[in-house]
């Protein structure tokens, strides 16, 4: 990979291992909701402009029944989930039970058109990573909130699903069409949350935190991806899924004071592990940034044909 790939490379996964630290956060000072409306209208108003400008806008809204289900899956449900568990979890803890997206993708891979059987390590990379996944819970099981924990659950199964969308419906579309559109769908959505209590006398540090998710995390993020997929390749651009996580741990630790508790240390481990060994041997990587959201997917020939990537973010 060349100096420019390596620099795309390690923006990437600083960028997106910053969405966990800054939605906590924010959630102290808005309601889930509230972040959710805030972080995609800002988000849109750099993402849809640019995309109108490249024409990439209308092939998406012909399509609009899937877009409708794609958002819905990809940044609707997932990312109001995620602003209410870190209300009662850590970033350090949501990051570790978002690293475990590749291992649902990698279930939900087996129900596609381009399913193919299982090696032995494979399945047994899948039995690591959720084994991962119960030490992650059960080892703290005493000092977290299981409620919290089935909604980062619910994000991760929601990051698996929405790629499927993509490759069905819009692989011969823009990317960056796709999620300017399901960006400016869901602000829509949110809107009346948004409005309903307009957040006039927010601290510093929560208008600092909404920026950095809306501009940085998810408008940046989306197009130094697209790039890093055109000099990297798909495959190469999602081994930032492996890092986002340890990025994550580093910034609640060091910035917000967390733990580093025993479920981390041992079901970390597990589960980066156990993703590399089920991803292993098939054509298409399944990946997550946040989001990613706050994460992403890349399934694309960037030599020869459209991309269909998100940002889980």
């Amino acid at each position: 990979m060349t100096n420019r790939g390596w620099s795309l490379f390690l923006a990437m996964c600083l960028i997106w291992g910053l969405p966990y630290l800054f939605i906590r956060i924010a959630v102290e000072h808005v309601s889930p909701a509230e972040l959710v409306f805030l972080r995609t209208a800002f988000a849109s108003l750099v993402l849809l402009p640019l995309a109108l400008l490249r024409r990439e806008v209308g092939p998406v809204l012909a399509r609009w029944q899937p877009l409708v289900l794609f958002a819905v899956i990809e940044i609707m449900i997932p990312w109001v989930l995620l602003g209410h568990a870190e209300q009662r979890i850590s970033s350090s803890l949501a990051g570790l039970l978002v690293a475990a997206v590749p291992l649902f993708g990698a279930l939900a891979f087996l129900v596609t058109s381009h399913a193919e059987r299982f090696s032995t390590a494979q399945l047994g990379g899948l039995v690591l990573g959720f084994a991962g996944v119960a030490c992650l819970v059960g080892l703290d099981i005493g000092h977290i909130d299981m409620l919290a924990v089935a909604e980062m659950l619910g994000v991760a199964v929601c990051y698996a699903a929405g790629p499927l969308v993509l490759a069905r419906w819009f692989a011969d579309v823009s990317g960056l069409g796709v999620m300017a559109c399901a960006l400016s769908l869901t602000a829509l959505v949110y809107a009346p949350f948004g409005l309903a209590h307009p957040p006039t006398d927010l601290p510093a540090k929560a208008w600092l935190s909404v920026a950095v998710l809306a501009l940085v995390c998810t408008a940046l993020a989306f197009v130094i991806f697209l790039e890093l997929i055109k000099v990297a390749g798909p495959t190469r651009s999602t081994i930032i899924t492996y890092v986002n996580p340890a990025v994550a741990i580093s910034l609640g630790v060091l910035l917000l004071d967390e733990k580093i508790t025993t479920g981390m240390l041992v079901g970390f481990p597990l589960i980066l592990v156990g993703c590399v060994i089920a991803a292993g041997g098939r054509s298409a990587t399944v990946a997550t940034t946040e989001p990613a959201a706050e994460c992403a997917l890349a399934e694309a020939d960037p030599e020869t044909g459209p991309a269909a990537q998100t940002s889980s973010l």
